[in-house]
């Protein structure tokens, strides 16, 4: 099964206030999440991780990356870089890229962290896969994302803290684009 999903921000005390996540302490936060994978992926999924996997973690990350279950595919975030440095990255994941095309045998699907207005096959009903904006629907450009259904955001923010399948992402999506 293909799984997708982006910005966990393990380590980051700042976001749980920033994204009104439901969470006390970065702590209880790291732990959820990891809980939260691990109750979906099975070791022989595949999991794309749209971005922002870490920021300002201080211990080693393979103190989380050892407990994620399944075959790991990252796409590089905006705060990627500085972990990144620090990793084996070929232990813990099967590939690293900024952005990649798929096919998941019904779909043609570009992901990148960065949303995009337009990208390769978007005229032939292909889909766009991002992250970076959490669930932020005050931004200049959300209307226009809002009014484009085949760009789904795979932030954990609105996707109940977890990977998500395909479908899953596509329901999750609409709840987030119809907000009222």
């Amino acid at each position: 099964m293909i799984y997708f999903t982006a910005d966990h921000h393990f380590g980051h005390a700042n976001i749980i206030r920033h994204c009104n996540r439901p969470f006390s302490t970065v702590d209880e936060m790291n732990r959820a999440l990891i809980t939260n994978w691990n109750k979906r992926i099975k070791p022989d999924d595949v999991v794309y991780i749209l971005g922002d996997l870490f920021f300002r973690y201080t211990l080693p990350t393979r103190e989380i990356l050892d407990y994620l279950q399944g075959k790991k595919h990252l796409i590089i975030g905006n705060h990627d870089k500085d972990w990144m440095k620090k990793t084996h990255l070929p232990r813990f994941f099967e590939s690293v890229e900024q952005m990649i095309e798929i096919n998941d045998g019904a779909h043609k699907i570009t992901l990148c962290h960065y949303p995009m207005m337009t990208w390769n096959q978007a005229a032939k009903n292909g889909y766009m896969i991002h992250g970076h904006i959490h669930n932020n629907t005050d931004a200049e450009y959300f209307p226009l994302i809002r009014n484009m259904p085949n760009i789904l955001n795979a932030g954990v923010d609105i996707n109940d803290y977890s990977p998500v399948s395909f479908y899953r992402l596509q329901k999750n999506n609409e709840r987030f684009k119809n907000f009222t």
